[in-house]
Formats: C-alpha cells, structure tokens, sequence
C-alpha cells in the first residue's frame, strides 16, 4: 500500500469521501487544509459519459478564467505582417516565422503557448512532432489558429486554459492557485464547469456529467455535489 505523507494525511483529517459537498463548501474545506512549502495548484477533474474513441465525441476546447490561473503564460506567436505586428502590440513573449520555426526546431520549447496564423499552419505542421507529445500544436478548436493574434495573445494572458479530454473520459483543468481567496477560486471553478458542461457533443447519449472532484496539487480530492449545479442549468 501507498505510504501518504503527514501532509496529506492531515489533510484528510476533516474530509468525508462519503459526501459531495458543494461547491463553495468544498472551497471553504480545501482553504481550511494545512498548507504546503509552495503555493499549489488549484485543478478540477470532470468525470464525463463520453467515448473518447469515438471522434464525436471528443471534448476539447479553451476557457478564459475570470480570475486568471494565477501562472504568467510565455506566449509565442509564429505570423508575419500585420498580425505578427498585432501580436507583438499585444504582449506576446516573441513574435516570427521562420527564425522562430527554426529555433523551435532545433529543440527550443522555452514557453507555454503557441499561436500561428492560419497561414502559417503549413509550417507550423511539420513540427508536429516536436510540439505534438509537449501539447504546443496550435489547434483552431482552442483558438490559437487565428488570424486575431492580438486577442489570442491577450486571452492566454489574461487567464486562458486549455482542456482536453484523456482516454478515460475525464478532463482535468488547472482553476487557480491555493493562494487565490475563496471567491476567486469560486468564480473560477463555476466558469469551468459551466464550459465543460456546455461541451457536451451532440452525439453523446445518457448522462454526461457524472463526477467532479476539486483538489490542490498535494491534497485529497474532494467530491463536488454536481446535481445541485446541473439542476441550475
């Protein structure tokens, strides 16, 4: 059996696995939780009724959180022209074509989003592999193929996140940082149930949303009494 470490097991101490709690419960109960050496990642994982072998029914898109990820995203930008321009305007980190297609081909991967300009796909697509196994390919579904770099650079700035949907049907997604207050974390997470939720693909049949879970990078999970939510909805 797994040994825990006193950290985790402490933090298990006021948890009940036999409950879901609300939302803004299970916030309150992740916040009350002792502390670690680092501020920590705040994710939500969505267990969904879905077949991701069945291309229909893949689940994969972008968000922007209210309240940002609490994580400064390096943004890079493969255009030229006016969009290259827009983007640089923008805050992108650097901004190119070919110069930069050729240092990421020769191995650089010193940033966290890519954006390229439909134009530039052509290109773009024969990094395939360097970019495709690290999740940098840029991809039209969470809108880093895009001819308005100047927003896409100032959404993944503001707070962006992508999501995707693994082999097991579940989607994990990062909603903030330990450190965020209860409300901050609150406004993130309902926007990120409200975007998987309205994911759903049309070919899906029965019941999407079966579980949620909140949980920081070295705690528990904390199951998340979804039927509340979609009885809004």
């Amino acid at each position: 059996m797994k040994q825990r470490s006193k950290l985790y097991r402490s933090r298990c101490a006021n948890l009940d696995r036999s409950k879901n709690y609300a939302f803004a419960d299970g916030v309150n109960l992740l916040k009350s939780m002792p502390t670690a050496k680092f501020d920590e990642t705040v994710e939500m994982a969505f267990v969904l009724g879905i077949d991701p072998r069945q291309s229909d029914q893949i689940v994969r898109g972008a968000v922007v959180l209210p309240r940002g990820t609490g994580k400064t995203q390096k943004v890079v930008v493969i255009a030229d022209g006016e969009a290259a321009g827009a983007a640089t305007a923008a805050g992108a980190d650097e901004v190119g074509y070919q110069e930069l297609l050729q240092k990421i081909k020769g191995g650089w991967l010193d940033f966290d989003i890519l954006i390229a300009t439909p134009a530039a796909m052509k290109d773009v697509r024969t990094l395939g592999r360097v970019l495709g196994p690290r999740g940098l390919m840029p991809n039209p579904k969470t809108g880093t193929v895009t001819d308005d770099t100047a927003t896409a650079v100032q959404q993944a700035k503001a707070g962006r996140v992508e999501y995707r949907c693994d082999k097991a049907g579940c989607v994990m997604m990062p909603v903030g940082k330990l450190s965020f207050d209860a409300e901050a974390l609150l406004d993130n997470i309902n926007t990120a149930f409200s975007t998987i939720l309205k994911a759903r693909p049309v070919a899906v049949k029965g019941q999407y949303m079966k579980a949620a879970t909140l949980c920081s990078t070295m705690g528990p999970g904390i199951p998340l009494d979804i039927n509340v939510k979609l009885k809004e909805k």
